[in-house]
């Protein structure tokens, strides 16, 4: 296969090269984002462009294109059920404002090393998942000028249990510890509402004093939030088994907790890990499509993440 067709363009998002890379840029500017040198991965959501683009600049914002040789996507799967990671077999990435060549050898070389825990995926079912496309465009905009130094390596995670996190976990710590390799991580927050069979809603931490809808939406995800940038992968499973938070990237992120828990174990050794030091999480930027009031209303919730080797 040669090229992964941008099957949501013209849908999701513009796909007029000047009008896309003109909304890319805009959003860019106005999220004034520092870009941050010891950035290892990021976090950002996956809906359409005129919902999350504005959230995404801020983790994007963050990229030193002339610091990585390699790109790593990890995003959920929505329609096709896999208890493992998918591959692409396609040579290059389509986007409107340019495609972006894959690092066709690492792929197959994962593989190889590992033939039970990754397959490759159909283009048709790769061409579906929008979670991996939407970080796409950006990636194309920010490493623009760069291509032909950068590949780029897409990765399908599918409903994959606590202990599988732990073992992709484990092979792609040994990625994350090189400043050559920046991971993106694909994931929205709560999807709330009727129409997502997720209705959930709590009183006020520490007064008991009821909230908004929103507003109790906002205090779940932060418990979310607050559990991955304290980089802990049981207490994330954990939070998420007791509050049911419908975080359609849970598994990447489980996936991304368990390899920064790996680098911070192997940070002893020389040349290892994160060169002495342990990574941080930070949350930059946290947005709903809507405020719900009623039960009516139905909301999905966006963040933005830097994860950082800083000490």
């Amino acid at each position: 296969v040669e090229i992964r067709r941008a099957d949501h363009a013209g849908s999701w998002y513009s796909n007029e090269t000047e009008k896309l890379a003109g909304q890319l840029d805009k959003w860019l500017q106005a999220a004034q984002t520092q870009k941050q040198p010891k950035l290892r991965a990021i976090i950002s959501p996956h809906a359409g462009y005129s919902y999350s683009g504005k959230t995404a600049a801020h983790a994007y914002g963050a990229i030193d294109s002339n610091l990585y040789k390699r790109v790593i996507v990890l995003g959920p799967s929505h329609h096709e059920y896999m208890n493992d990671c998918g591959l692409s077999k396609a040579k290059q990435l389509e986007t409107p404002v340019g495609n972006l060549p894959v690092d066709v050898e690492f792929i197959n070389y994962l593989k190889a090393q590992h033939p039970k825990m990754f397959s490759f995926l159909p283009p048709s079912v790769d061409e579906a998942e929008h979670s991996i496309e939407m970080q796409l465009p950006y990636l194309a905009r920010v490493f623009s000028g760069h291509l032909d130094k950068v590949k780029f390596v897409t990765v399908m995670v599918g409903s994959i249990s606590y202990d599988q996190e732990l073992e992709y976990g484990k092979i792609f710590a040994s990625y994350l510890k090189s400043p050559e390799n920046l991971f993106v991580i694909s994931s929205d927050f709560c999807h709330w509402g009727k129409r997502f069979r997720y209705t959930y809603t709590e009183p006020e931490k520490g007064t008991n004093a009821s909230l908004s809808i929103y507003q109790s939406i906002r205090q779940v995800d932060h418990e979310g939030m607050e559990l991955i940038s304290a980089i802990d992968p049981t207490g994330f499973h954990q939070y998420l088994d007791e509050k049911k938070n419908t975080i359609c990237g849970r598994h990447p992120i489980g996936v991304l907790l368990h390899a920064v828990v790996e680098c911070n174990k192997m940070k002893g050794s020389k040349g290892s890990g994160w060169d002495g030091s342990s990574a941080n999480i930070h949350f930059v930027r946290y947005d709903q499509s809507s405020e719900c009031q009623s039960m009516n209303d139905s909301s999905v919730s966006y963040a933005a993440a830097h994860i950082l080797a800083d000490p």
